[in-house]
C-alpha cells in the first residue's frame, strides 16, 4: 500500500486503494486484462513482473492491494472461491497430524472441507463453542496449528471476541483465522484484532451484487502472505481478471450498502420480535443478543444478516420461505436484493447430523437495501 493511503479513511481506501490511473490513456478505472501471457523484453525480462496470468495478473493485483488496504494487512490474495481461498490457507498452514479448532456454527461448504476433504489428509479437528473462551482452550490440543472462526457466525449469528481468542491462539501457539464475510472489513477489522489471517467469500457482500464468485486471504504478516502466495500459484485456483474487476468495483460502494444493509436488518429484526409466530430472532444487534456487547465493542454496526425461527417447526419455515415474494428464496448472501432461505435444507445441508446441525425452524435472511416498508410488509405476509 503506497504512502498516500495510510492515513486515509475507510471510505477513500475502498475508491482509491489499488485503483491507479491507467499510465497509457488516464482512465480512472482499472483495465480488465483478459490475457494469459505477456511479451518479455528477453528472457527474464518482465514488465512489471507479470509473464503468466496464474502468477499475477494486473487486474487481480489492483484488487488484491485494496483488500489489504481495507483490511489492514500485509498481502492480499484473490481466489477463484471462498473455499479456494480456505483450501489454499489449510494446505499452506497444515500438515498430516495437524489439529484444528472449528466453531460449532459454521458455514456448511467450510465444514464439508474439513469433514470430507482435510480429514482425509490426516488433519485433525474438534468443535468448540468459539463464543466461549473456555470452550476454545478446552478444544485445543498440543497439535493444535489453527483456531478457525466466524463472528457473526453462519446461520446462528454467533459472535466471538477476537481479541480474547488471538491470545489464546497466541498462548497455543497456534493461528488466528477469521472469517469474516458477514462483517466485511467495513464492520470489522480482525488483524488489528489480533488475528493471523481474514478469509472472505468475495461472493457476497464485497462484490455486493450476486454477479460475481470470489474469495480472499489477507494475512497481518508479510511472511505468511508470501507463503501463501506461493501456494497460491502452486495450486492455481486464481480469480479471473473479470471477476476481479467485479469485486473491485463492489468494493467501493461497500461502505454506504454496508450502513444500509444494517440499517434494514435492524428495523427487520424489531420486527420479528414482535411477531407472534416467531419464536427466537438472532441478530447481534438486539441488546437481548447473547454477543451484543461483544459486537458493540469490535464492530462498527450490526451488519445485513438475520435468521430466526418459527412456531410450527421445520415444515412451518420452509413455507415462510416459500411464500416471501419481495425477498428472493435463494441461496448466497450480501447482493443488494434481499435473499430468504431454509439452512437446514440448503446452505447447510452439509452438517446435518454433526456437531453444527442447524434448528430445522430455522429461517435465514440475507436483508437487502430496499425500501424497508416493503421488507416488512413482505416476511409479515409470509408468517402469515
Amino acid at each position: 500500500m503506497s504512502d498516500r493511503h495510510i492515513s486515509q479513511h475507510f471510505e477513500t481506501l475502498a475508491i482509491h486503494a489499488g485503483n491507479t490511473a491507467d499510465p497509457l490513456t488516464g482512465a480512472v478505472v482499472p483495465p480488465i486484462y483478459q490475457v494469459s501471457t505477456y511479451k518479455q523484453d528477453g528472457v527474464g525480462g518482465l514488465r512489471g513482473g507479470y509473464e503468466y496470468s496464474r502468477s499475477a495478473n494486473p487486474t487481480r493485483t489492483a484488487l488484491e492491494e485494496n483488500l489489504a488496504a481495507l483490511e489492514g494487512g500485509r498481502r492480499g490474495l484473490a481466489f477463484a472461491s471462498g473455499l479456494a481461498a480456505e483450501d489454499c490457507l489449510l494446505r499452506t498452514l497444515l500438515s498430516p497430524g495437524d489439529h484444528v479448532v472449528i466453531p460449532n456454527d459454521a458455514y456448511g461448504g467450510t465444514f464439508r472441507l474439513f469433514a470430507k476433504v482435510v480429514s482425509r489428509w490426516g488433519v485433525e479437528w474438534s468443535v468448540a463453542d468459539t463464543s466461549d473462551p473456555a470452550s476454545v482452550r478446552a478444544a485445543i490440543t498440543p497439535k493444535t496449528k489453527v483456531i478457525w472462526v466466524e463472528t457473526p457466525s453462519n446461520p446462528l449469528l454467533g459472535i466471538t471476541d477476537i481479541a480474547v481468542v488471538a491470545q489464546i491462539a497466541r498462548d497455543a501457539g497456534a493461528k488466528l483465522v477469521v472469517d469474516n464475510t458477514f462483517a466485511t472489513p467495513y464492520l470489522q477489522q480482525p488483524l488489528a484484532l489480533g488475528a493471523d489471517v481474514v478469509v472472505h467469500s468475495l461472493t457476497k457482500y464485497m462484490g455486493g451484487h450476486s454477479d460475481v464468485v470470489g474469495g480472499a486471504l489477507i494475512a497481518a504478516d508479510e511472511t505468511l502472505g508470501d507463503e501463501l502466495a506461493y501456494h497460491q500459484n502452486a495450486m492455481g485456483a486464481v480469480a479471473g481478471p473479470f471477476d476481479s474487476w467485479l469485486v473491485l468495483r463492489g468494493a467501493k460502494t461497500l461502505s454506504v450498502r454496508m450502513d444500509r444493509h444494517s440499517e434494514n436488518a435492524t428495523k427487520v429484526a424489531e420486527m420479528l420480535t414482535r411477531h407472534a409466530r416467531v419464536t427466537r430472532v438472532l441478530y447481534p444487534g438486539l441488546p437481548e443478543h447473547p454477543g451484543h456487547e461483544v459486537a458493540a465493542k469490535q464492530m462498527r454496526s450490526f451488519g445485513g444478516m438475520v435468521s430466526f425461527q418459527v412456531e410450527g417447526g421445520e415444515e412451518a419455515a420452509v413455507e415462510v420461505c416459500n411464500r416471501a415474494k419481495v425477498f428472493t428464496l435463494g441461496e448466497s448472501l450480501g447482493g443488494v436484493e434481499s435473499l430468504i432461505e431454509h439452512p437446514g435444507r440448503m446452505t447447510h445441508a452439509s452438517v446435518a447430523g454433526s456437531a453444527l446441525e442447524v434448528p430445522g425452524d430455522l429461517v435465514r435472511l440475507s436483508v437487502g437495501i430496499e425500501n424497508v416498508q416493503d421488507l416488512l410488509e413482505d416476511l409479515q405476509q409470509a408468517l402469515g
